[in-house]
């Protein structure tokens, strides 16, 4: 999701509660330090594990954490081993939730493997090597699958982002991955991209994103009724001032009675506020929902726009506000001009400019609707990742409401 200021990051002490495939549990490691500080990034989860305790493992989920942002700190992960090994006493017992994912629980993530699997001999191919772990949390699972010298990422997602394969096919032959397999219960295979994540991408290239974009949807121009067919969420004007209002209530006891006064007006006036962004002529479509340029993977002019899974129906610059908060501030005035330009010519007489101001509250509004979704969805020991961010986005509301 679109960038915030976040604490100084600590390192990570990854904690282990072993449990066997069939959900036997073995017992706890002590903690072990961990490359990487980021909770949902495993890999480095399973090489610690590796060099010191000398046991294959794989990280099913969060059962606890030290810390209250995601980051850092002593993280207890539930993990699963082969079979029994060596391992201290836990006292803790290991509960069904109704919306724990498939992939959090023992012989999940082997399921998901052995579809995988499926998918590649189709195609003729097979894994050169085991299958790496990169990511597990509560918004995916994502596995690594050598084959030869590239790969193939498999990638799954709980029902409120299964929309992405659908997009990804949707998009086919557009800069978006190649799909080598997709089911309905959240599994997508891609085929490897060329090329590296452009977090540090230069003006020419964060200009040609934005080109890229903005030929995506306005090919979605008055095909919104295919999108929904989908399983896209609707963030057009009633439904996201709707939604909006949700979460401002939600939230208000962590607000202060000016920002409360000031939300007040501000859900009172979206109807009000949505009529005249409409006015501006430029009309719903695609909204990739979490477009910055760390989400693009390429090089030189050819680029991928990965993550779907975050994707809606809505005003199309609400993809605007995200893309800037990852680019250099000297930049930000020229990319703008350039957006304008680009929607300007796909659709003479729109005011861009008029739309994208009267966007900004709504667009930030929308990011703490979407993680107030994520909470909502997921069970509450991995509230932790997201507990925070509906207030803060809310927050930052109030300072452009």
């Amino acid at each position: 999701m679109g960038s915030q200021e976040r604490p100084a990051v600590q390192a990570r002490l990854a904690r282990l509660v072993l449990v066997t495939p069939d959900g036997s549990v073995v017992g706890c490691l002590p903690p072990i330090p961990v490359a990487l500080p980021w909770w949902q990034e495993v890999e480095s989860v399973v090489q610690a594990a590796r060099e010191h305790h000398d046991i294959e493992v794989t990280i099913l989920r969060l059962l606890e954490s030290a810390r209250d942002r995601p980051q850092g700190g002593e993280v207890t992960y539930l993990a699963e081993v082969a079979k029994p090994v060596p391992a201290d006493r836990w006292a803790g017992t290991v509960e069904a939730h109704s919306l724990r994912r498939h992939y959090a629980e023992p012989g999940g993530p082997a399921t998901d493997l052995d579809w995988a699997m499926r998918v590649l001999a189709s195609h003729g191919l097979a894994p050169t090597a085991k299958p790496v772990q990169v990511r597990s949390w509560n918004l995916s699972s994502v596995w690594r699958i050598p084959i030869g010298d590239q790969s193939a990422w498999l990638k799954v997602v709980p029902p409120f982002l299964g929309h992405e394969g659908r997009v990804i096919a949707a998009l086919a032959g557009r800069s978006v991955p190649t799909l080598l397999g997709r089911d309905d219960s959240g599994r997508i295979l891609l085929a490897e991209i060329p090329g590296d994540d452009l977090f540090e991408a230069a003006l020419p290239q964060l200009l040609r994103m934005v080109t890229l974009l903005v030929d995506i949807q306005a090919c979605w121009i008055g095909r919104v009724d295919e999108l929904r067919a989908m399983g896209l969420p609707d963030w057009s004007g009633p439904s996201l001032s709707a939604a909006i209002a949700d979460v401002v209530q939600r939230t208000s006891n962590g607000l202060s009675a000016d920002e409360r006064t000031t939300l007040s007006r501000f859900v009172g006036g979206l109807e009000a506020r949505f009529a005249e962004i409409d006015a501006c002529g430029l009309p719903n479509t695609l909204v990739h929902g979490d477009c910055h340029p760390g989400n693009f993977r390429g090089a030189e002019q050819q680029f991928t726009l990965l993550d779907w899974g975050d994707s809606g129906i809505g005003h199309p610059l609400l993809d605007q506000p995200a893309f800037l908060d990852g680019v250099a501030p000297e930049h930000r005035e020229t990319i703008r001009h350039h957006w304008y330009h680009e929607w300007s010519a796909r659709v003479p007489g729109c005011d861009p400019v008029r739309a994208s101001g009267l966007l900004a509250p709504i667009a930030t509004a929308r990011q703490a609707v979407i993680y107030q979704r994520f909470i909502d969805n997921i069970e509450p020991s991995e509230w932790a990742y997201h507990r925070d961010d509906p207030l803060d986005w809310i927050r930052r509301t109030t300072a452009l409401a």
